[in-house]
């Protein structure tokens, strides 16, 4: 099956250590075929779907430490067990989990990064009774349902779905990863080079202390190039290269009426309508067409004729992609989706205002929120953008502050507006001709016998700009699981195939010799 699948688509911190551990040169300096990696996955699916199921079976939601610390002994275990030097780096959340290994005389060194933490979970919203306890399932009549786990000799249906927290995002990779180094060590074909591995279980948080434990362990991470095994391919679900991604910011807005929710009848036309007032606010910041109104915002940014025209190369179906998400016209930032994601975005994720549906009732309420979000791209600053934000409130005449407002401030100041603001990491963005990108990419070609989609960057965020502007290396995101994988919503799966395939790709790329 995996032979039809890949020619068809072809500070301090508390340091626990184990032994050192060296791979020796000459078994490191051999190289697998694509046919024998083609066979190596196929005997190692089985053994390689058990692992995953195992793994999947540890609650990974970062709000509860005594999980991720049994999460972290699993890690632990696994990579100790190949041969790996595992350290725990303790910061003041949860730990990060390091492995390296080191190979005699090695000239390159390329670090990993696995994300090992997942989204929370509602068990009410999931078709399962547990989220935690993988099941598989198949399509009938356009229903998933839930079948028995074959056994070791029979054959998987592609097709089929592996569902359960995290199976995507990203547990699916970290299982994978683990399975495509037991092939290459099992086959005598270790990487020559020294591979060092960072599982970062807060990236659901925003990875809060990843930054300091890069700087603080700078010289231990050292690389020459770093590979990210996590996130979506391109949405045709073909392999992906992915060679940056956007950075994060968030900003909270809330505006302000009558201390409490007055009766409509009796105050309304006198009461100022907090609600009102933030939407005229968040009206005033974007057209009707989807582009940001404030000045400044995209300062920075310029696509020239020849990046527009590699751009244009992404097969996108434009209209397709509008048919499924269900509009008739996208928003005009860019001329197409790919150029979209060139600029930072300004979204409002969630509004906030008194009551509505059944609850609804007539007041004038008292407060109103919104939350946003700021997509970041290499070109902008999000203290800068995050500035522009309210200076452009202020020129609306509102009275801008960082907490709820006084008694005195409310007899003032008319309009006001309580503005909270959190930078969370930056974009990144390496070349397709970098370290990074050309492993990346020749691994992939080499296992499929042509290119993978390379994309110049993700519109999502991760938390690789502190790694890479830290350690001043390349980056390349390596795509391994189905875009529709409902990844940090309920019913999350990964599509068997997938999951061999992305065996086989994450091999191939490990397999290149640097």
């Amino acid at each position: 099956m995996l032979k039809h699948l890949v020619t068809t688509r072809l500070t301090s911190a508390l340091l626990i250590s184990c032994t050192a551990f060296t791979i020796p040169l000459a078994q490191a300096n051999k190289s697998l075929s694509v046919p024998q990696i083609q066979q190596q996955v196929e005997l190692k699916t089985p053994e390689a779907i058990a692992r995953y199921r195992e793994l999947l079976s540890l609650p990974n939601d970062a709000n509860y430490p005594n999980d991720i610390a049994k999460l972290s002994a699993w890690l632990t275990q696994e990579f100790s067990r190949r041969a790996f030097n595992v350290q725990k780096l303790k910061m003041s959340g949860s730990p990060i989990v390091y492995a390296e290994r080191l190979v005699p005389g090695a000239s390159k060194t390329v670090l990993v990064y696995l994300q090992a933490d997942g989204q929370p979970v509602d068990n009410s919203a999931w078709d399962q009774p547990d989220p935690y306890t993988a099941e598989l399932k198949q399509l009938v009549n356009g229903q998933w349902e839930t079948r028995p786990w074959p056994n070791s000799t029979e054959k998987l249906d592609p097709n089929w779905r592996i569902f359960a927290r995290s199976a995507a995002d990203s547990k699916g990779p970290i299982a994978q990863f683990i399975t495509a180094l037991d092939i290459l060590d099992g086959q005598q074909a270790s990487p020559n080079y020294n591979l060092k591995i960072i599982m970062d279980t807060e990236e659901e948080q925003g990875s809060p202390n990843l930054p300091a434990a890069i700087k603080a362990y700078k010289d231990k991470l050292s690389a020459d190039l770093l590979l990210i095994f996590d996130g979506p391919p391109h949405q045709t679900n073909k392999p992906t290269i992915t060679m940056g991604a956007r950075g994060i910011a968030t900003v909270q807005l809330t505006t302000y009426g009558p201390r409490k929710p007055q009766h409509s009848g009796h105050y309304g036309n006198y009461a100022p309508n907090p609600a009102l007032h933030l939407a005229q606010i968040l009206g005033s910041m974007k057209s009707q067409q989807g582009k940001v109104l404030i000045p400044g915002f995209y300062d920075g940014i310029t696509l020239s004729d020849d990046l527009k025209a590699q751009l244009a190369t992404v097969p996108d179906d434009e209209q397709q992609i509008m048919k499924k998400l269900g509009f008739s016209q996208a928003d005009a930032v860019g001329a197409s989706l790919q150029e979209s994601i060139q600029y930072p975005s300004l979204n409002i994720r969630g509004l906030s205002s008194a009551w509505v549906g059944k609850q609804a009732r007539t007041i004038v309420p008292a407060t109103a929120t919104a939350a946003m979000d700021i997509r970041l791209v290499k070109e902008s600053d999000a203290g800068r953008l995050i500035q522009l934000v309210r200076q452009h409130i202020e020129k609306l005449g509102y009275y801008v502050i960082d907490r709820a407002p006084t008694d005195a401030e409310r007899a003032q100041h008319p309009y006001i507006v309580t503005m909270a603001s959190r930078e969370i990491y930056g974009a990144f963005r390496s070349e397709p001709d970098s370290a990074a990108g050309q492993m990346a990419i020749k691994g992939v070609t080499k296992l499929l016998g042509k290119s993978p989609i390379v994309l110049r960057s993700g519109g999502g965020s991760i938390p690789i700009a502190p790694i890479v502007d830290t350690l001043d290396i390349p980056a390349a995101i390596v795509a391994s699981v189905n875009s529709d994988n409902n990844q940090h919503s309920p019913n999350e799966n990964l599509r068997v195939g997938h999951f061999i395939e992305g065996i086989a790709i994450i091999t191939s790329v490990l397999n290149e010799k640097l």
